[in-house]
């Protein structure tokens, strides 16, 4: 992958050419400490802009404008990773060039591109009112779901247990007391501030002219007084004894969920054995967790791990029966001491390579993933890019594996269960 980087006032530009794709895509990502006091107002902030513009004054006309941009697509999201909070604003449409006689569609996707981040419908007071409260309460519903969504759920009590000292406990959805609390006009006062202080990167995807392109960012993205991004630095959490948390709800399917300190992150020389580490324990069906928990002892509906690689994080999630709790504990501790002792052949380290690889390679086939490739390199402070990443994946021995599966330290149990006991 062939990555140009220009630097700006205030802001860096990344072009990803490529000619695989017939769309170009602008993608803008701001990025800012998690904090408590302005979780909220973030979260918030993405549903805020797709609904209509200065020029575009509600999502009929907005949409009516990406429809003649020959169907064009604009989303907007947040996102937790590791202890930064990001802001993603994207739009992709057709690339004029493979177009007969259209030669205003760069252009024209340049200008509402900057007007839905520069220019959301608001006046002079904020947001617009009407349209806020209409969100805010679209939000708050949002909200409410995840509580009914018992697999997301867990996964937040998790976080908020194992991490409880830490800023990555924050949710990234906010808080419902704070969202009542928030006014348009705050909110929007709020967003001039991302604006202006907030780290921006913005990547453009596509076969495009690359110097009209950075003209035109040039131009009318400049800024003055962008906040250094501070890096925080935390100790490593020593673990005296693994915490258990046992929560009762009038479910049916238990919830097993377990957070391990992996004690490396993306930057660290290691990684890439984590990320093999990952795909052997339970990234993939033909996983230890996966084979083991799920198939062979019919103990989960589901049996799977993830890495939070900015954090230094694993988690394993696990459906179960309530009165499986014991076992299926019992069972998946058991195949991290697999792991720890070297027990997997070397055919199935290649097989696992080869899964992370070709994954990774189909994540590189759209532009949506090219870029969330590269802005890992950004977040991580790292230098390795994704050809480099998959060298190294490829390069990853056993006794790596073994050696990272011994740094991984069990942090807390989570477990969310009936209401008849469970254990």
């Amino acid at each position: 992958m062939e990555e140009k980087i220009k630097r700006h006032n205030g802001f860096v530009l990344h072009f990803i050419p490529t000619k695989k794709f017939k769309t170009v895509q602008l993608t803008a990502k701001f990025r800012a400490p998690l904090e408590k006091s302005t979780i909220t107002k973030r979260a918030l902030l993405p549903y805020l802009l797709q609904q209509g513009t200065e020029n575009y004054p509600n999502s009929s006309a907005l949409q009516q404008q990406l429809d003649k941009l020959y169907g064009a697509v604009l989303s907007a999201s947040g996102a937790k990773k590791g202890n930064d909070h990001i802001l993603t604003v994207r739009l992709e449409t057709a690339n004029q060039k493979y177009l007969q006689n259209e030669n205003g569609i760069l252009g024209n996707m340049l200008a509402l591109f900057r007007e839905v981040i520069y220019h959301p419908l608001s006046n002079e007071n904020g947001f617009d009112e009407k349209v806020f409260k209409r969100e805010k309460q679209t939000f708050k519903q949002k909200m409410a779901a995840i509580a009914d969504d018992k697999m997301n759920y867990a996964n937040m009590r998790l976080v908020d247990e194992m991490c409880k000292d830490e800023v990555y406990h924050l949710h990234v959805h906010g808080y419902e007391t704070d969202l009542e609390k928030l006014t348009s006009s705050e909110t929007y006062a709020y967003y001039q501030d991302v604006l202006a202080h907030d780290d921006l990167i913005i990547y453009v995807t596509g076969d495009v002219e690359q110097d009209e392109v950075e003209q035109f960012f040039a131009t009318h993205f400049s800024r003055e007084q962008v906040r250094p991004v501070a890096r925080q630095q935390e100790k490593l959490k020593p673990i005296s004894r693994v915490q258990e948390v046992i929560e009762r709800q009038a479910i049916q399917q238990a919830k097993l969920h377990i957070g391990y300190r992996t004690n490396i992150v993306f930057s660290d020389e290691d990684y890439p054995a984590l990320h093999v580490f990952n795909g052997l324990f339970g990234g993939f069906p033909s996983s230890k967790l996966f084979i083991n928990v799920r198939e062979k002892n019919s103990l989960a509906y589901y049996a799977s791990s993830r890495i939070e690689s900015h954090k230094g994080l694993l988690f394993v999630f696990s459906g179960i029966a309530p009165a499986d709790y014991s076992k299926a504990r019992e069972i998946i501790e058991q195949q991290l001491t697999a792991m720890r002792d070297g027990d997997f052949t070397e055919d199935d380290l290649a097989k696992t390579k080869e899964l992370i690889v070709n994954q990774l390679l189909e994540t590189m086939d759209n532009p949506v993933g090219l870029v969330e490739i590269s802005y890992q390199k950004v977040l991580g402070n790292s230098d390795m890019d994704p050809e480099q990443l998959i060298a190294a994946i490829k390069r990853v021995t056993k006794e790596q594996v073994v050696a990272v599966a011994g740094k991984i330290q069990e942090d807390t149990v989570y477990l969310l269960t009936d209401q008849g006991g469970g254990q």
